[in-house]
């Protein structure tokens, strides 16, 4: 999955890190990480939403483009 981080701009990875404590430290929940970073909690939960599209969309289309090259 980290191979994949590469994609998300660096707000997108900062939220998915700290949602799914990939830091190697707690889950952070939205409301928390709105705190960190000053920003709404919706805001928090629209970014994740956008990340995980994104993160969805190249782990599904990373095998696609492997057999057709």
């Amino acid at each position: 999955m980290y191979e994949f981080l590469y994609i998300l701009d660096d707000r997108e990875k900062e939220v998915i890190t700290a949602r799914f404590g990939l830091d190697q430290r707690r889950e952070l929940t939205q409301r928390e990480i709105a705190q960190k970073l000053s920003i709404s909690r919706s805001y928090v939960s629209r970014i994740e939403k956008r990340a995980l599209m994104k993160l969805f969309n190249e782990f599904y289309r990373e095998p696609y483009k492997r057999n057709n090259e």
